[in-house]
């Protein structure tokens, strides 16, 4: 049986079933779910909730008269619930990541189903129709379980796209990245997860713009820019007619193209005039699009993309830029570098060991120019080769070298 009961009548063993409220009131991804956890009964007294829904067929009821109610939290509850939780973030720091290989399988489902749910979603919107952002957030929230299980499989998989499914999975990627980096800037619970929404609504203003100016190989002309040009607003437009009122995910959607020097669009907004989320989006969304294959560009390698965009004066914040690099790790998997050996290898893992040594296949020799045997190395490994310099494959006029790093 549903019971609509006050926060402070939880107890552990309940079956919540819902939570009453706006979703950024909460610091819980799920809204049904068996509360096991002190922590988290603590998170859920601390909220901004007042009234929860429980499933009495599925867990505990509410304790019998006449047992007196829990008090709210004192201040020093909460201030030892606040400590609480910083030890629990940094022992999960300290949690062994996922194996690679097992993590892409996991996160090419994730990818797939997805996929499917923006393209619905993007089909929505072009009609018109209302989306919650309840239904929204699983998406969310398994991007962002795939990225805490293993930082790289999800985020190095999903630029793998093709010109016709491209604007579905760059918002599964910049998702990926913004949930990434919340993480490395070390924000809440709640702003990773609107960071995370942002990410993935960023760019549904591109609903509106012609798939022929979308995906055309050439350069665009000055009108088809204009239109391009729109997308922020249209989609800002969009999400309020959508029913989508954060206020993370709406600044994000209208303000992810502006740059630190004011000549981004649509406002020509500056430096901290723009918001520390539409700066994150700003470099998220570059870096997917840079390292993504396109209709008329084929894709950067992440060392490449990452050197030039730190080149780019007046673009990004130094800052964030500078945590967005340490958050994917100076090589990231797919990343092209010269070893000393006079070999070229690609990045396939990243060692525990340093971010200077990761796990590469070299796979060409720049002495003889000849593609070679493929061999896996760890350069964590005493003795093992070293890394030279960044390199990009077209450069040597090598071509599609994703099936080196790209298995799962």
């Amino acid at each position: 049986m549903l019971k609509t009961i006050a926060v402070n009548q939880v107890r552990i063993g309940m079956y919540i079933h819902e939570l009453k409220g706006p979703w950024m009131d909460h610091p819980f991804w799920r809204t049904k779910f068996v509360l096991k956890d002190e922590m988290d009964l603590l998170k859920l007294k601390g909220s901004a909730l007042k009234q929860v829904v429980i499933d009495t067929k599925r867990g505990l009821d509410v304790l019998p008269e006449p047992e007196v109610l829990a008090p709210p939290l004192t201040d020093k509850e909460l201030a030892l619930l606040e400590l609480e939780s910083l030890a629990v973030e940094e022992e999960l720091k300290q949690v062994k990541q996922a194996p690679l290989d097992s993590e892409h399988r996991k996160a090419a489902k994730i990818i797939q189903a997805s996929r499917r749910e923006i393209m619905s979603m993007f089909k929505d919107l072009r009609m018109g129709k209302v989306i919650e952002p309840e239904n929204v957030m699983p998406l969310v929230e398994e991007i962002s379980a795939s990225v805490t299980r293993n930082t790289h499989a999800l985020i190095s998989l999903v630029r793998l796209k093709t010109a016709d499914d491209y604007t579905y999975m760059h918002s599964i990627a910049v998702s990926a990245l913004m949930t990434n980096l919340a993480k490395e800037l070390k924000l809440s619970d709640i702003e990773v997860k609107q960071a995370g929404l942002a990410g993935l609504m960023h760019d549904m203003g591109k609903a509106e713009v012609p798939l022929q100016i979308l995906n055309k190989p050439g350069s665009l002309t000055d009108n088809e820019f204009d239109v391009i040009r729109q997308h922020p607003q249209n989609g800002y437009d969009m999400l309020l007619k959508a029913n989508i009122t954060d206020p993370v995910t709406l600044d994000v959607c209208l303000h992810h193209h502006e740059k630190m020097d004011g000549s981004g669009y649509p406002g020509h907004l500056s430096g901290e005039n723009i918001s520390m989320y539409a700066r994150m989006g700003a470099i998220c969304d570059v870096y997917d699009a840079i390292t993504s294959a396109r209709a008329y560009k084929p894709g950067w390698e992440p060392g490449i993309a990452l050197k030039r965009m730190a080149s780019w004066t007046g673009h990004f914040d130094p800052v964030l830029l500078e945590a967005f690099v340490k958050s994917m790790g100076i090589y990231p998997i797919g990343t092209v570098v010269m070893l000393k050996s006079g070999r070229l290898a690609v990045v396939v893992r990243q060692s525990p060991e340093s971010l200077l040594t990761p796990v590469v296949k070299a796979f060409f020799s720049t002495k003889s120019l000849v593609h070679i045997p493929v061999e896996e190395i760890d350069l964590a490994r005493p003795g093992a080769d070293e890394i030279v310099s960044n390199e990009s494959a077209v450069s040597w006029g090598i071509g599609n070298i994703e099936h080196l790093w790209a298995t799962h």
